[in-house]
């Protein structure tokens, strides 16, 4: 099922997953001539009719996890449209789908399909957008910037402005660092890949920054007292959260923790 919404000169598509009994969103964005992302392979069916129905010469994908480029083999097969990713993203997006079952369960098994390696700039239809490299939650991940317009697509920068549970790949300090690169540019209206459009993007961002700050300062506050990782997580983060045993440990609390532990020492190593 998918829902049409229109912002500014963008076209919102939300797609609705049936996640244990609770809908969520994940969004693909028309731009200029421009998509960005092209959802999960799980409701590709639903998404079909709008890429048929729709104008655009390129895809941008701000990352290589499945909810993002699940539909992207069907533009290449069928709409022959060239698609784009970080250059880090390039290799396993033509590989076959390799991630745990219940993300399998979740999103569906996308397919591979070739994907052209994005530079520090990418041009749309009229617009010249900046590519900004922004780790942190993947390695290839992206966020694309037109400052004149205020926009900034997100992919999975934003989420929202508490962090309550990370993949165990994730970096908390290295999101950090991303978001801080964003924040330094121009913008306004923020287009995230869960949240859908938000208008006042930049201070929400701002927010998540200044949560995150806050929370490393508890973690290194508390690792200073003489606590260890698991510890620091009872402390912090008592709730366990479903989707710690759904995952099998691979979304968890305590990848928080220990991402802000790991770069503590990355920092000393280098001091």
């Amino acid at each position: 099922m998918i829902h049409i919404h229109n912002h500014e000169d963008v076209v919102c598509v939300e797609g609705i997953v049936k996640r244990r009994g609770r809908d969520s969103s994940i969004y693909v964005f028309l731009t200029d001539g421009m998509l960005i992302d092209t959802g999960p392979k799980l409701i590709e069916a639903s998404l079909i009719s709008f890429y048929q129905s729709s104008s655009f010469e390129s895809v941008v994908l701000t990352h290589s996890h499945e909810d993002h480029i699940g539909g992207a083999a069907w533009i290449e097969t069928n709409l022959h449209v060239p698609l784009y990713i970080h250059d880090k993203g390039v290799a396993s997006c033509g590989q076959e789908a390799d991630y745990p079952v219940y993300r399998q369960l979740t999103w569906g098994i996308r397919d591979p399909f070739v994907a052209h390696s994005l530079g520090k700039s990418f041009h749309s239809r009229t617009l010249d957008w900046k590519v900004l490299e922004t780790p942190g939650h993947a390695q290839d991940h992206i966020a694309l910037i037109h400052e004149k317009t205020g926009r900034v697509f997100a992919g999975d920068l934003f989420l929202g402005t508490k962090t309550k549970v990370i993949l165990r790949e994730e970096s908390i300090p290295t999101l950090m660092q991303s978001i801080r690169l964003v924040l330094s540019h121009d913008f306004q209206s923020l287009y995230c890949a869960h949240a859908g459009y938000i208008p006042n993007g930049k201070a929400l961002l701002q927010k998540k920054l200044e949560h995150l700050e806050v929370l490393t300062g508890e973690i290194l506050h508390l690792h200073a007292k003489g606590m260890g990782a698991d510890e620091i997580n009872r402390t912090l983060f008592p709730v366990r959260l479903p989707i710690i045993e759904v995952s099998e440990g691979d979304f968890d609390t305590l990848h928080i923790v220990t991402s802000v532990l790991a770069g503590l020492e990355q920092r000393e190593g280098i001091c």
